[in-house]
Parts: C-alpha cells; sequence; structure tokens
C-alpha cells in the first residue's frame, strides 16, 4: 500500500507522521492524491464518498466550478498584496449583512487566531481578566483554552498540554454545557469574567445540541452579570443556514467567531461584534492584533463566491435537513443515538444522545472504531473520531445519499 510506504517515511519527518493530529489514524492513515465533488481519490486507488469534507468548510463539495474560477480569477491578479484589497469590503458586507451581531469584523488566518482574539478583545473591552468556556468546547490550539474537561461547574483550568504554564490557564473557568445554573454560579461567585466563549452547538464533542431556553438562558445570564457572549460559530457559521447559529436560536452574543465555511475550503478566521466593542480592535484602538495573511486574497475570493452561492440558493440548506433525516430513518435506534441539525449528523455509541461533554465521553470508543472501519471497506470517509461531526454538502446528489443510507444501515445492523 502506497500510504503505509508514504507514512513510514513522514515519521521520520513529521510529528508523529501528521501535521494535525486527528488525521493520525491506526496503523496509518490513507493518503489523498485529489478530489472532486463529493468524493476522495486516495494513492492507493480507493474512491471515498467524503463526509469529513475537510472538517467542515467544504459545503459545497471538493473543487466547485465556481469557487476554483474565483481562485484563477485571483491568482491571475496576484495572490499576496500587504495592502487592503476590494474583497475585503464584499466579503465584510455579506457577513455583516447576514449577522445580527456583527457590525465590524477582523479578517484573520484561521479559527483558532479568531478565537484567541476575540477573547483579548473580550478583556481589553470589560478590563477583566477571566473567561469561562463549556467543558469540551472546543476554540483551538492556543494556550488559554486548552484546559481539560472537568467534573464541577468551578473547576480551575488545568492545562491540556504540555508546555502551557497552569498560569495561562489559572483565569479559564469551566462549566457543563447546557446548564445554564452552573455558569449563574460561576458567574455570581466571580466579578473579574471578562466572557463566556461557546460553541452554540458543540461541534467538536461529536455533536451536541442546546437543549430548548438553553441559549436564551445563557443570554440573560451573561448579560445580566456584564459578561462578554461570545458565539464560536467557526463550525456553524453558514453551516446551519445563512447567519448560523444565532440566526437558527434567536439569540445574539457581543462577539461572533467565524472560519471554515466563510473560507470557501482556503485559510481564514474571522471575528466580530459590535462597533463599540470592535472600535478597540488596532489600529482604532488599544487591542492589538495583526497577521502578515490576514484578509488573504485567495481565502476571500473563496469565501465570497460560496457565501453569495449559498445566499443565492437558500433551498440547500431544507435539503441538507432532509438528507441527514434520511439517514437517521434507516438506523435501528436501539443501536445508539444518531444526532443531527441541519448538514451536520453522528452517531454515537450510547443509548440517550448526549446533552454534555462528560455523557459524550460516555460513548463506546471501540464500538465507533469498529464502525469506522466498517463505513471505510463500504466507501465511505468519516472522521475517525467518536468525537468529531461528520457533514453533507451541496455535492452529495441523490446518489451519494443513497450510498451513505445504505452504509449507515448495513455497517449498524
Amino acid at each position: 500500500m502506497r500510504s503505509a510506504d508514504l507514512f513510514r517515511e513522514a515519521i521520520g519527518l513529521l510529528p508523529g507522521g501528521v501535521s494535525s493530529p486527528v488525521r493520525a489514524i491506526t496503523p496509518y492513515p490513507f493518503y489523498t492524491c485529489s478530489a472532486a465533488g463529493a468524493y476522495l481519490e486516495t494513492v492507493d486507488g480507493l474512491r471515498l464518498l467524503d463526509c469529513c469534507l475537510g472538517y467542515g468548510p467544504l459545503i459545497l463539495g471538493h473543487a466547485p466550478a465556481q469557487v476554483r474560477t474565483a481562485i484563477e480569477d485571483q491568482l491571475a491578479r496576484g495572490w499576496l498584496y500587504g495592502t487592503p484589497t476590494p474583497t475585503e469590503l464584499e466579503l465584510a458586507r455579506e457577513i455583516i449583512a447576514d449577522h445580527p451581531s456583527i457590525d465590524r469584523v477582523r479578517f484573520v488566518s484561521s479559527g483558532s487566531e479568531a478565537t484567541m482574539s476575540a477573547i483579548r478583545l473580550a478583556r481589553g473591552f470589560t478590563g477583566k481578566t477571566g473567561i469561562v468556556k463549556v467543558e469540551g468546547g472546543f476554540h483551538g490550539a492556543h494556550d488559554a483554552v486548552l484546559v481539560r474537561a472537568g467534573s464541577g461547574a468551578t473547576t480551575l483550568g488545568i492545562p491540556d498540554s504540555a508546555g502551557v504554564p497552569d498560569s495561562t490557564v489559572a483565569r479559564t473557568l469551566q462549566v457543563p454545557f447546557n446548564d445554564a445554573d452552573a455558569l449563574e454560579a460561576v458567574l455570581s461567585s466571580d466579578d473579574d469574567v471578562a466572557a463566556f466563549i461557546l460553541e452554540p452547538v458543540l461541534g467538536n464533542t461529536g455533536l451536541i445540541l442546546p437543549e430548548e431556553g438553553y441559549l436564551e438562558d445563557v443570554r440573560e445570564i451573561t448579560r445580566a452579570h456584564d459578561v462578554l457572549l461570545i458565539f464560536d460559530e467557526v463550525i456553524t457559521g453558514y453551516r446551519l443556514g445563512i447567519g448560523g447559529a444565532q440566526v437558527r436560536y434567536r439569540v445574539t452574543p457581543d462577539l461572533t467567531t467565524l472560519g471554515k465555511v466563510v473560507g470557501g475550503g482556503l485559510p481564514i478566521g474571522v471575528f466580530g461584534g459590535r462597533t463599540d466593542i470592535m472600535q478597540l480592535v488596532a489600529p482604532a484602538g488599544p487591542v492589538y492584533q495583526a497577521g502578515t495573511f490576514s484578509g488573504n486574497p485567495l481565502s476571500l475570493a473563496a469565501g465570497l463566491a460560496t457565501v453569495r452561492w449559498l445566499k443565492e440558493h437558500r433551498e440547500i440548506y431544507d435539503r441538507f435537513e432532509e438528507g441527514t433525516r434520511a439517514i437517521e430513518e434507516v438506523i435501528d435506534p436501539r443501536l445508539g443515538s444518531f444526532v443531527r441539525v441541519g448538514s451536520l449528523f453522528k452517531h454515537f455509541f450510547r443509548i440517550e444522545p448526549p446533552r454534555d461533554y462528560m455523557e459524550a465521553k460516555q460513548a463506546d470508543t471501540l464500538a465507533f472504531r469498529r464502525f469506522w472501519e466498517r463505513m471505510l471497506m463500504r466507501g465511505v470517509f468519516i472522521p475517525p473520531s467518536q468525537f468529531e461531526t461528520n457533514f453533507l454538502s451541496v455535492a452529495h446528489g441523490d446518489a451519494e445519499m443513497a450510498h451513505l443510507e445504505a452504509a449507515y444501515q448495513a455497517c449498524l445492523s
């Protein structure tokens, strides 16, 4: 197998043989040589129906014509200037128009950079030092949010990575998802919290949905305690519809972070919010943020083409809902729990859908591994972890959905 040979060499070139830990599949990952539509082609000659989709960005599928054309047009005019570009304004207008929480935006190069900058901005705006995050919530790989999930509502931050000093996360508190009372307890006992950051739909724990009223309660509690609410919509932005989770659930945060879909498959991050908060970002204000590749012309062009296509074809979101519902309907509910929202879906090997991270951790990961291998043998690639979310794309047509439904039914029997 050529993938095995490549991985043996990669072990001597890259830490763990990969450029991101989730790609480290035992005994070795497959290597992709090309992709188009809903399919990946591996160096071993396999053609796989892709429900990983780059971990979410590829909502139009691989190499869609409209995005490829936008990239090619930009390439002909150059791909890095170090100056402002008109495309920045075009994409900014679209994002601001679609998100009730956003009056101003700053483009950065990744979702991690967006959440890191939003937290810094929240601290600069409020003059407070603490932040609260959800247990199991993932907001990128920067120090302040690399905190192991705890069991109590007032658990202090414990670094989840070597190289992160205890002092860096000492002011990172945690609460369970879907537990507004825990958030109230933390904020009532600590008046030095600048922000509560959460994914309104947890996407890095498999997939966990907010219970009815939870996000509204979170909004009320944070406002009452003069704490900024940051919605991390790096995954859900333009995935759950135009305007993301904040429009779907009718809750307006103070700051929002975006990524993935808004880059059309190229690297991007965005943070934005109310004018009075965003005007503190340099050079307008004292909260510093900068980056050589921020507002990269290629990413902006790809993102603009993607966002405009989605806004012109809003009916696609109904099709996504129908697609994930169709998968759910072929699965025997006695074999686990299927969670879905829009184009996001996940099967958990536990009877009840998890309502928070600690319940998600009770899922049978060995059973998931066997399921993942069976799906791969049937030509379907889903993320190789119980704790990552699956995605559909526009390129998943009737034939692809029939393939996917049959694979789920067979591999869960």
